[in-house]
């Protein structure tokens, strides 16, 4: 008979058991016989814990280690988080809201950045997609989960976050010293008409207005002239779902899928579909794409390849296309759960594959950096309303030349291949559907 002084914990692993239970489908009589049967290994091996460590540790603080330990097992996007880090989660902030203007994850152990987010302060400071965050703080990152890393990076505007990234493509360790900012994002850029027929959006993220405000550009370009499309998802780390399905949908329309979950449980198995005709059927269009384009970017790339309605083209995309859902346990706490992974139209997953373009284009790191900088000088000369000298500014602009975009370079080309040729570009018969990997 166990003593009582155990009693507590058992209650709580217990509780937890049967919250998740509640949650998800029953066992069956065997699986629960083996869950009783673990949960009673996990608690004898807390009782020798407790009464052999050197010395004695609270056995919140034991269950919380088990709990951790159980997640980081399971994969980098699934993790325990305590009552407090859970309250911050869902706690919506009212005042500003410091940060670094960057989604990570983490992928091979290591924190890993998805994307910087253009006009942030680690967009202008040179983060870069596939930097891997080796400190924060002098510490070192290894062994530490998502919530935490984000926790630690953020804090209120005018602080400074200090840093140590790893850059696969060089090898070379950087530090940045980052000011943190209010983080305000505008996620419809360069609505413009690149040559007289051919326009150009590009969506930096999926917000709750995306949809709205490329409605407003796509309509404006198009009574300017447009008659094709370059949509550029290059480094956009994705955002809302939904918002990332309604821009699918502008281009696919109909009652066709645009993408589906598939996890272990019915439940987790969800299927979203076009439910409008779209706003813009058969404009040809090309969608650009690279390393930094993740989740959202990679639902309307992958359902506009699948329906054959634009060209895909670039680079791989990032591969982050795993499902998470917070779960929340007795005490408080609460754990991020991966439950279910995205799946294209034809059944491919996302997750650590991406999303291979039609056509391969890349770039170096050095042109790349280069189309940003030369972006950046001239937004800055363009928004000069105040008389401020820039003459270091347009120097530094007349001195980077032409800074070719390859990428756009090319899909401009094919554009205006189409357009001579007169060829529209609509949606196409349903995609095969692959055996889609698990």
């Amino acid at each position: 008979m166990r003593p009582p002084r155990y009693a507590a914990a058992a209650a709580t692993g217990l509780a937890a058991y049967c919250l998740l239970s509640a949650i998800f489908t029953p066992p069956s009589p065997a699986q629960d016989k083996q869950l009783k049967s673990s949960l009673d290994l996990f608690v004898s091996g807390l009782e020798v814990v407790a009464r052999n460590y050197y010395r004695e540790v609270p056995e919140r603080d034991l269950a919380y280690g088990a709990i951790k330990g159980m997640c980081a097992a399971l994969d980098p996007h699934s993790q325990f988080m305590d009552e407090e880090i859970y309250r911050e989660m869902k706690v919506e902030t009212e005042g500003e809201f410091g940060g670094l203007g960057i989604e990570i994850t983490i992928r091979d152990k290591f924190l890993t950045v998805v994307s910087p987010i253009e006009d942030t302060p680690a967009f202008k400071a040179g983060l870069r997609a596939g930097d891997r965050i080796v400190e924060i703080e002098g510490l070192s990152t290894k062994d530490l989960s998502l919530v935490e890393a984000v926790r630690k990076l953020r804090g209120t505007p005018g602080t400074v976050a200090r840093i140590t990234v790893m850059r696969p493509s060089t090898g070379a360790m950087v530090p940045f010293a980052i000011t943190r900012a209010n983080i305000q994002i505008q996620s419809v850029k360069d609505a413009k008409l690149v040559t007289g027929k051919v326009g150009y959006v590009r969506l930096t993220q999926f917000q709750e207005r995306t949809g709205g405000n490329l409605d407003k550009a796509l309509q404006d370009l198009k009574k300017r002239g447009m008659r094709a499309l370059v949509l550029d998802l290059r480094n956009n780390p994705g955002g809302l779902l939904q918002v990332a399905i309604e821009v699918a949908d502008k281009f696919i329309g109909g009652d066709r899928m645009l993408v589906y979950t598939k996890g272990r449980l019915k439940a987790q198995n969800v299927e979203f579909k076009s439910h409008s005709a779209a706003a813009y059927p058969d404009c040809p269009m090309v969608v650009l794409v690279n390393k930094g384009s993740a989740s959202g970017s990679e639902i309307v790339a992958g359902a506009i390849q699948d329906w054959g309605r634009g060209i895909i083209l670039g680079e791989t995309t990032f591969g982050k296309g795993s499902v998470q859902s917070v779960l929340p346990l007795s005490d408080g706490s609460a754990l991020r759960l991966t439950t279910a992974k995205y799946f294209t139209p034809s059944g491919r997953c996302i997750q650590k594959v991406g999303v291979k373009p039609d056509i391969v284009v890349q770039m170096t790191d050095e042109q790349e950096i280069k189309v940003l900088l030369k972006r950046r000088l001239e937004k800055m000369i363009s928004e000069n309303q105040q008389g401020t000298d820039l003459s270091a500014e347009k120097a530094e602009l007349k001195k980077l030349g032409a800074a070719a975009d390859l990428q756009l370079d090319r899909a401009v080309d094919l554009l205006q291949g189409l357009l001579a040729c007169g060829k529209s570009v609509a949606a196409g018969p349903a995609p095969r559907v692959r055996n889609a990997p698990r």
